[in-house]
């Protein structure tokens, strides 16, 4: 039973293939195009996804869509009903697009497929699940348990916001919702909008930044904006917000309320974006935890599996795990609308159809989530050499060896090995490496090479079996999702000086001796990276600890500001010569900037629109 899952028509669109309930392959359609989010019909995902599983489209048993168009059109009439006459010149906008394309998203559907393949034979192997259900099975049924409590968390689907649940075996049960407009990856998206960063792109900045604020607006919140329950549920007063009816997030009430406007894209960052950015997290966290300590009640499970915009926010979900009410948590690594193909073609295949799941090997279903495309050394080689590329082709040991050297001299180093990754981490196949010891190489890699914001925070990635000595956890966490802290015996105590500093002041004063990956706070957005899933990158990490003592280095992923991920050899290419990348490490190809010819560098820095 072959099953393709799709998600489409709104951001990160993807593909995946599901053969007997196993996870084939999945990838974005953003890392094809080279188009950040990218929205459009997944065609190149699906191709590659067809391709890796030795399948055409006609083969295919079922397709799948992630959400049901239909729903989604009602909760938009409704809404704007429930509004009127507010938001007239939206809601004319909102329809001219739905009924000129969305609301035939099935014909669209079967156009784009018979598009790829003249031979599919239509309507009659379409299905489509819903948004919230696409996020539940794309939590539990690739998680290593077989029974879980289940939550998801994001802006909206056709009308659910969070959904609580239980799994067990290959049954999944959606047991509570709350609705739309009432949305905690609403409200996170309105600070996002009102500190000045993108919305469905910036909500990680607003966490990197808490960390250098107060959350003084925090009571603010709770008192105006949010009726928080103490079981986690809740209701917000609508009147602050704009997005039910608007072209914006916030409106003037909520202007007033913290006292000015939205900040400019752009624009300085200030003391009371980093004070908003650390009161709306407090907020979300608190709300976050009292739903984890409900349907931990409700279900007595100790496991929790979760998904949704909301679930990559992972700050919250290493405080779910130190909350103690869950033994286990697995969060699934691409939680956003991408994670939805894989999770429609999963729903479909144990909850519609019935099929029992397959126990997981290793960690879990997910592979390590290396599910993405992958070169041969010989296509790399060639694809290299076609772009001009300089490089010299090393056996294992020789560029393990190129590689950790370069680290240790403090040189950024590209690494582009194995299958490309799914979701929003760079985890090892498609990443830029760095020496975390080093106290330039967080400015370094944010200014000269990422061309980002100086405030932003970078990840550790540490060999699992050494985590414990480094990190206050000692657990799984591969996919980069839970943030805990250094541990003390490698913290470096701040001055009676350095104490009295405030916000961004506190950026460059090392904080520990891996201070790249410690946070203003002492804390680190954790990867481990084990053997099993990334044995190429397990040994560079253990090469590096032989040489150096350290089991950790920097890993940020293989890209700048407002770019996609790399894809292709020949995208790793452009970017190492298009930014302050040294050395690159393509399978068994080695590059050095200075062997490159001159010629070929690019000026990177203003080639994507800024996220």
């Amino acid at each position: 039973m072959r099953i393709l899952g799709i998600s489409a028509w709104y951001h990160d669109s993807a593909a995946a293939l599901v053969h007997d309930g196993r996870i084939v392959a999945a990838a974005q359609e953003e890392r094809f195009t080279r188009n950040k989010h990218d929205p459009n019909f997944p065609a190149h995902a699906i191709r590659y996804c067809l391709t890796a599983g030795g399948v055409s489209l006609a083969a295919v048993d079922h397709v799948v869509f992630y959400d049901k168009p239909f729903l989604k059109f009602e909760r938009l009439l409704e809404t704007y009903l429930a509004f009127a006459p507010r938001g007239f010149s939206s809601f004319r906008m909102a329809m001219m697009v739905w009924i000129k394309e969305k609301l035939f998203q099935k014909q669209m559907l079967l156009n784009e497929l018979n598009a790829l393949d003249p031979g599919f034979p239509g309507a009659s192997k379409l299905l489509f699940a819903e948004h919230h259900q696409s996020h539940a099975a794309s939590a539990f049924y690739p998680s290593p348990f077989e029974e879980a409590a289940i939550l998801t968390m994001d802006g909206v689907g056709e009308w659910a916001t969070t959904s609580m649940g239980i799994g067990r075996g290959n049954r999944l049960e959606l047991l509570k919702e709350i609705h739309f407009p009432h949305s905690l990856g609403l409200l996170y998206s309105a600070f996002t909008y009102y500190t000045g960063f993108k919305v469905n792109s910036g909500e990680y900045k607003v966490m990197g930044l808490a960390p250098y604020g107060q959350p003084r607006f925090a009571q603010t919140i709770l008192d105006h904006l949010i009726d928080l329950k103490g079981d986690g549920s809740f209701r917000m007063d609508m009147s602050y917000f704009n997005y039910c009816t608007g072209l914006t997030m916030t409106g003037d009430k909520f202007h007033r309320l913290f006292g000015g406007p939205p900040r400019k894209p752009e624009e300085r960052i200030t003391q009371r974006e980093m004070d908003l950015a650390a009161s709306i997290q407090a907020v979300i966290e608190e709300a976050v935890l009292r739903l984890t300590q409900s349907i931990a009640k409700e279900t007595n499970s100790p496991n929790l599996c979760l998904a949704g915009g909301v679930a990559l926010n992972c700050v919250a979900n290493g405080k779910i795990l130190r909350d103690g009410h869950f033994k286990n948590i697995w969060i699934q690594p691409a939680s956003g609308d991408a994670g939805g193909a894989l999770g429609a073609a999963l729903a479909a295949c144990h909850w519609h159809l019935g099929r029992e799941r397959t126990p997981a090997t290793g960690l879990d279903a997910m592979h390590g989530a290396y599910l993405g495309p992958e070169f041969a050394q010989e296509e790399i080689e060639h694809r290299l050499r076609t772009a001009g590329a300089r490089f010299e082709v090393m056996d294992e040991n020789a560029l393990l060896d190129a590689s950790v050297q370069a680290l240790i001299e403090e040189k950024a180093l590209g690494w582009f090995q194995g299958r490309m990754e799914f979701g929003p981490r760079a985890l090892g196949a498609r990443s830029i490496l760095g020496d975390a010891r080093s106290e330039r190489m967080q400015s370094t890699l944010n200014l000269k090479v990422k061309f980002r914001e100086s405030f932003r925070p970078f990840a550790p990635s540490v060999l699992r079996e050494s985590v414990h000595e480094w990190f206050n956890l000692d657990g799984d966490s591969p996919y980069m999702l839970l943030v805990d802290d250094v541990l003390p015996a490698h913290r470096r105590p701040m001055t009676e000086a350095q104490q009295q500093l405030f916000g961004i002041e506190k950026l460059n004063i090392p904080r520990s001796s891996i201070p790249a990956v410690t946070h203003v706070d002492y804390s680190a957005r954790i990867q481990t990276v084990h053997r099993e899933t990334n044995p190429r990158y397990h040994a560079l990490i253990q090469r590096f600890k032989e040489r150096t003592g350290c089991p950790v280095i920097v890993n940020t992923s293989f890209n700048v500001r407002g770019e996609p991920i790399v894809g292709s050899p020949e995208d790793a290419f452009r970017c190492f010569m298009g930014t302050g990348i040294e050395t690159l490490a393509i399978g068994r190809c080695f590059l050095r900037k200075e062997d490159q010819d001159p010629g070929l560098r690019i000026d990177y820095k203003d080639r994507f629109e800024l996220d």
